[in-house]
């Protein structure tokens, strides 16, 4: 039944989307550096976790490391920003790994445009905000990557209100981080946008991709 699966994967869920509401709320200097960047970690790193228990098969295992990388990436980037981006660049080369084996078959063109969009427009956005910053150029590759992944998701079969949409709030999020490492946006503002972008986009990546994954398998107990 619906309703089981759901008490099912709640505990997963419930934990990650706790741990991240309360991580915004004291990511203000007031909880001590180390069990800090542990606590940001183990938002996503729940997601990977419920990924692996109610996923399937090869698709099932890749969304699982796409978080793990995603949660090591969290933890990597407090450290430095080269060792978070390379963290996350890896992780977007799994997902597009994830997301062409699961290519649609028929995209129209409304579809192939937005995929266009977000494959060009992202390294063009990053270059426009980040040049001639030092560092663009690093930033601007690993961009690619970010435009690559947001664009194989949306011409993905899962869906896309989920991992869709999931995945360009990840490239605003870190279109966010760009400006306010290049001075282009006020760090205070940054500082309000970036982890809810990011992590409400993680959530929806997962979540879309389990469930039609589970949904493929078990259809009375999907999601």
């Amino acid at each position: 039944m619906p309703r089981a699966a759901l008490i099912d994967r709640r505990p997963y869920l419930l934990l990650s989307l706790v741990l991240a509401i309360a991580y915004f709320f004291a990511s203000d200097g007031r909880v001590p550096g180390l069990w800090l960047i542990a606590w940001k970690g183990s938002c996503v790193g729940v997601l990977a976790l419920y990924a692996w228990d109610r996923g399937r098969g090869v698709d099932g295992a890749l969304i699982a490391l796409v978080m793990a990388l995603g949660a090591a990436g969290d933890i990597g980037i407090e450290l430095s920003l080269e060792l978070g981006a390379g963290l996350f660049a890896i992780g977007h080369i799994v997902a597009i790994a994830l997301y062409r084996r699961n290519a649609r078959t028929k995209i129209v063109s409304s579809q192939k445009l937005a995929a266009y969009a977000l494959l060009l427009g992202t390294p063009l956005l990053t270059v426009m905000i980040a040049a001639p910053q030092e560092g663009w150029m690093l930033a601007t590759i690993y961009a690619l990557a970010l435009g690559m992944m947001a664009a194989s998701a949306w011409t993905s079969r899962f869906s896309r209100y989920q991992v869709g949409i999931g995945a360009v709030l990840f490239v605003v999020s870190d279109l966010v981080i760009f400006a306010r490492e290049a001075e282009r946006l006020d760090p205070g503002i940054a500082e309000w946008l970036v982890w809810p972008l990011y992590y409400l986009g993680q959530f929806l990546i997962v979540t879309g991709v389990v469930q039609r994954l589970r949904g493929e398998r078990h259809a009375p107990d999907a999601a």
